[in-house]
């Protein structure tokens, strides 16, 4: 709990101090110091500040600084799950103790670093856990925390998204600025590129002015090693006044160092000198005296001579202009909890708008905001250049003269593989027939390769229902497992090797850089069409899935070419719609299945460039510039592309055995109920009087069978929208689908398993896809007619294409917009623009004679 929620006469014990620097040294002197007790007296009359007992001396405090301050509570710890003999009440006792002491030792580390430094991978390895990692921006679109025990401490760690630095420029900018402030972490591990340091350091020197505990884990030092440079990293430390590790986060190179240094950092920041550093022979001798506080002490004593709050000099003119604005933002002390005074200085000079949004609103904000103008004026007449660029440049000189003294790059240039593939892979005439070619060629391998362990599933799924079909005894309990749960189920697990191979390309463009030169080549005809450049990466992600996709657009920094983004990528098709694709395709398009998926990811391209261009003309805004780094290639590793792959396909097996498996039991219930009797007592005949063909070449169980469809549940449900679909060559079992459909795509295929391959009991020995196969072509009308022909499965399956984004894409457009409105927005015109576009294809494709 806070110091700021200790009720009045309460005891409790420091757990932790939060904060930036300057405050923190202040509260720390004050005596509020982890291990140490305090005693809460009395609140003043308007209940702040609140007066605290606290080494034999009466102190106050704020209530917004006793929130910086964790505490662990006689109380709390009375109430706690702990099985220990404590009883009755004592001043501080022995076990009470060692359990706020076990309290102090967790440790909140926030992972903030450029896109591309490898900052995911390096957390990965830490954690163990899982998270996507690719080699462009934009990655990491929210932050992720994992937990690990090291030394006898408990890290949580964050990885916030990337970011080039701490400006309010873009979205993930200003999230990973707030966190840092809202959720102070007690050490930042600000993960560097070490191929790419004068780039990563500038975001450096922005955290070194926030003043808080920090480490530098110089990521992919191999790299560095590789292309011959050399770096002084300990003399480098020195000069930041940062100690700097070299690691490498694919293989977990220097990453126990590193946390070493973490807590050697987190344990000396109680024992502060005055000049920002570690006092190395108080914290020493503290350690001396209770060994068991930390074991790594003695050994890490160099890196106190590392640590020491540096203050980077921006040039005599905008140094006057920060101590000027630091001296009116100190007028409010509650300010100083949060916030370097000298970070806001700068961040106000600079123009940045939440700095002035914060400085608007203290006390004497009208003050602090004339103060900057003038400042900036000043600056912009002694300098000739306007207040941010000056900033900028002086943080980069400070940067390049850090690297003069410890950089020394090779002779040959590390980057030259990188420029050949870029001759070709970005060339102005060859780079665009490439990526096609590549595009191609995924959705090729995605179907043909794709198809052979298709098979193999679902002869398996074939197998089982006759196996179970042999064994069970008739009832309604062997018609739900074969018909709802297998039928279902199975019916759209056998597509999962075509979903595999097509996040194994995307994992691919993804992890080797590939992506960011896609999004290069295809940025000007972006434009054309109304989106952005950076549009390309989620529009792309969204042949994956459209919910990652959509908060990936987190990356563009306008927020209307953002919304327009979204509101288009519903039409990319996801891997949830490949399942239909692949049925449609092989029951219908027998000789050209990959040119009719083709042609599917064609059109949803298409209309999503139309309605972009569409969007456009109601939202217009001046357009952002396109600044997307273009990494260098890097091989991928196996581990990296095979755990992104196994991630996707637990997701899909967690579907299947969840809202897959729950939507066919209640199809094949709707399907089930209520039961015909006369179909019942056909099924019980032994006798082949019910299934000799008659005239017409229709058995009475099939006819018996089919009515028993029309009047269940379902059937009536189907048959209400039926007169809307009519027009669209659909039959009411489509409809039904499509509805079903609505929750999550595979659900069309699960709901046609059931209703087609079930509850006729005609024990077909083909396998599940072959047999739906052919009793969709089997299917007639009322009037003879085929229900299902090629023109009609092309209009459904452009249909299922652009209709009405799944539940979870229509809660991440909500998500990401905060507004219902533009969710119901794509509810809306999607469908409507499915049906007109079933419609024209049906009717006119009917009309000529198709």
């Amino acid at each position: 709990m806070k110091l700021s929620e200790l009720k009045t006469g309460q005891k409790a014990i420091i757990v932790k101090v939060r904060g930036n620097g300057g405050f923190r040294k202040r509260i720390i002197e004050m005596g509020f110091v982890r291990g140490a007790e305090v005693k809460a007296i009395q609140n003043a009359p308007l209940q702040d500040p609140v007066e605290y007992h606290i080494m034999d001396y009466n102190v106050s405090l704020r209530r917004s600084e006793g929130d910086m301050i964790e505490i662990m509570s006689e109380d709390e710890f009375k109430l706690s799950n702990i099985k220990t003999d404590y009883k009755g009440t004592i001043d501080v006792s022995e076990i009470f103790r060692k359990e706020a002491d076990k309290q102090s030792k967790k440790i909140r580390v926030a992972l903030v670093g450029n896109p591309n430094c490898g900052k995911t991978s390096l957390y990965n390895h830490i954690s163990h856990a899982s998270e996507h990692v690719g080699n462009y921006s934009g990655v990491t679109v929210e932050a992720k925390e994992g937990h690990f025990y090291f030394e006898g401490y408990d890290f949580t760690l964050v990885d916030l998204p990337g970011t080039y630095s701490l400006t309010s420029y873009s979205p993930e900018e200003v999230y990973v600025r707030k966190n840092l402030v809202e959720d102070t972490p007690d050490v930042i591990l600000n993960v560097v590129d070490s191929s790419n340091l004068e780039r990563n350091l500038y975001l450096t020197t922005q955290l070194i002015d926030m003043n808080m505990p920090m480490v530098i884990a110089l990521n992919m030092f191999d790299e560095l090693q590789q292309k011959g440079d050399k770096l002084d990293h300990e003399q480098l430390g020195l000069l930041l006044g940062v100690p700097a590790i070299p690691t490498v986060g694919r293989s977990g190179r220097g990453i126990d160092t590193l946390f070493h240094i973490i807590i050697n950092i987190f344990e000396g920041s109680y024992y502060l000198s005055n000049e920002g550093g570690i006092d190395k022979e108080k914290f020493i001798s503290e350690f001396e005296n209770n060994p068991d506080k930390h074991k790594a002490g003695e050994a890490h004593k160099p890196v106190f001579d590392t640590v020491h709050h540096i203050h980077i000099h921006h040039g005599n003119v905008i140094e006057e202009s920060e101590k000027r604005l630091q001296e009116a933002i100190k007028k409010d002390q509650s300010i100083r909890a949060r916030y370097s005074t000298r970070f806001l200085a700068i961040k106000l000079i600079e123009g940045d708008q939440e700095a002035m949004k914060i400085a608007s609103a203290l006390p004497n904000g009208e003050e602090i905001l004339s103060i900057q103008k003038e400042e900036q004026k000043r600056i912009e007449t002694e300098l000739g250049e306007d207040a941010e660029s000056a900033v900028a440049n002086a943080r980069y000189g400070f940067i390049a003269g850090a690297l003069r003294e410890t950089f020394t790059p090779a002779a040959v240039d590390g980057r030259k593989i990188t420029k050949e593939i870029d001759r070709f892979a970005t060339n102005k005439y060859l780079g665009f027939p490439i990526f096609l070619m590549f595009i191609a060629f995924m959705f090729w391998c995605t179907f043909s390769l794709g198809n052979y362990p298709m098979e193999w599933i679902d002869a398996g799924v074939g197998f089982l229902k006759d196996s179970i079909a042999a064994t069970m005894p008739n009832g309604m309990l062997k018609d739900l497992i074969i018909d709802g749960i297998i039928g279902g189920v199975g019916g759209v697990i056998v597509f999962l090797p075509n979903i595999l191979i097509l996040y194994l390309f995307i994992s691919f463009m993804e992890d080797s850089g590939y992506m960011a030169r896609a999004a290069f080549i295809m940025d000007k005809v972006m434009h054309k069409m109304g989106l952005h450049g950076k549009s390309f990466i989620p529009l792309i992600m969204g042949f994956g899935c459209n919910v990652p996709a959509i908060m990936g657009t987190r990356i563009i920094e306008s927020k209307k070419s953002r919304l327009i983004t979204i509101m288009v990528l519903p039409f990319m098709s996801c891997s949830a719609r490949i399942p239909i694709y692949t049925l449609f395709a092989v029951a219908f398009f027998p000789q050209h299945p990959a040119l009719a998926m083709f042609s599917l990811y064609f059109i949803g391209v298409f209309m999503a460039f139309v309605f972009a261009k569409i969007f456009r003309y109601f939202l217009k805004e001046d357009e952002a510039p396109f600044v997307l780094e273009l990494p260098p290639y890097r091989m991928p590793t196996a581990k990296s592309v095979l755990t992104h792959v196994w991630d996707k396909t637990k997701e899909y097996l967690k579907k299947m055995g969840g809202i897959i498996l729950v939507a066919s039991i209640i199809v094949w219930f709707l399907e089930y109920f209520p039961r015909d009797t006369e179909f019942e007592a056909m099924k019980m005949d032994s006798t082949e009087q019910y299934t000799m063909p008659d005239g017409n070449g229709e058995t009475p169980l099939a006819t018996a069978a089919l009515r028993q469809k029309e009047n269940s549940y379902i059937g009536k449900i189907g048959k209400t929208i039926e007169p809307a679909i009519r027009p669209l060559g659909f039959t009411w079992q489509m409809g039904v689908s499509l509805l079903a459909g609505s929750v999550a795509k595979e659900i069309v295929v699960s709901t046609m398993n059931v209703l087609y391959t079930g509850g006729n009991d005609l024990d077909d020995d083909e396998a599940s896809v072959q047999q739906l196969s052919n009793k969709m072509h089997n299917e007639l009308r009322a009037d003879g007619t085929h229900a299902y022909t090629s023109l009609t499965a092309f209009a459904f399956l452009v249909f299922v294409l652009l209709y009405f984004p799944c539940a979870a894409t229509i809660a991440a457009i909500k998500n990401e917009t905060n507004s219902w409105r533009w969710a119901g927005l794509s509810v809306v015109y999607t469908t409507c623009l499915a049906w007109l576009m079933a419609f024209l294809i049906y009717q006119v494709g009917s009309l000529v004679g198709l």
